[in-house]
């Protein structure tokens, strides 16, 4: 009976042991399994960088044909709504230095420049306060990426009326510039007040837009 005894306690040992073992060893397959999975997605932190990179760019883009593209505002209010700042920052940098180039000197040159952010950060700011006080609901840096986006056609409209120099046509260009960017921007603030107070929600935005436009004029 003890020989028996002794035999059965060590086979239920091996047996456990066996268990532990492999409940160990599938612990330890697991992250891997899961790493290498077909639904295993690589952060953008594990991702190269010109991955990264490459993204963002295709992202502006996007956004930029949102701009230009004719579609109902409520559509292009909401693609736009997932806001990132390069495509704001690359804007204001091609419309300073697009101004800075037709300043008459170097003072006004770097003022013209300047001049664009302060405007562009303090009109947004403006803008964002404004649908505040209108019980909208946005956030002050989702406004400089609507508003920063939308004055691509401004941005368009100056650099033809620098290549070209020929006043009438500025005229014209600017004026379609300002019109178009006003509208691209009309889906974005339309959604963000009440109906009954859509007019005083846009109200800041075409004077931000107009503001911009008679810097372009006045370049």
């Amino acid at each position: 009976m003890g020989a028996g005894g002794d035999e059965a306690e060590h086979l239920q040992a091996a047996s456990l042991e066996a268990g532990v073992a492999g409940v160990s060893s599938e612990a330890a397959r697991a992250p891997l399994a899961i790493a290498s999975g077909p639904h295993h997605h690589h952060g953008t932190l594990d991702e190269p960088v010109m991955d990264t990179i490459m993204r963002d760019v295709r992202s502006i883009g996007e956004k930029l044909m949102y701009v230009l593209m004719p579609m109902r505002p409520g559509d292009r209010g909401r693609r736009l709504k997932d806001w990132d700042l390069w495509g704001p920052l690359l804007l204001c940098l091609a419309l300073g230095v697009i101004l800075a180039v037709e300043a008459p000197n170097q003072e006004q040159a770097s003022y013209a420049f300047a001049d664009v952010f302060v405007t562009v950060w303090v009109g947004s700011a403006v803008v964002t306060f404004n649908a505040l006080l209108l019980h909208g609901k946005v956030s002050f840096f989702q406004t400089v990426c609507v508003l920063g986006y939308c004055i691509f056609p401004l941005v368009i409209a100056a650099f033809f009326a620098m290549l070209l120099r020929v006043d009438w046509l500025k005229v014209v260009l600017v004026a379609v510039g300002f019109a178009w960017a006003s509208g691209a921007s009309v889906g974005f603030v339309a959604e963000l007040v009440p109906e009954d107070r859509k007019l005083l929600g846009l109200y800041p935005v075409w004077l931000f837009y107009a503001a911009i436009a008679w810097m372009v004029l006045l370049a």
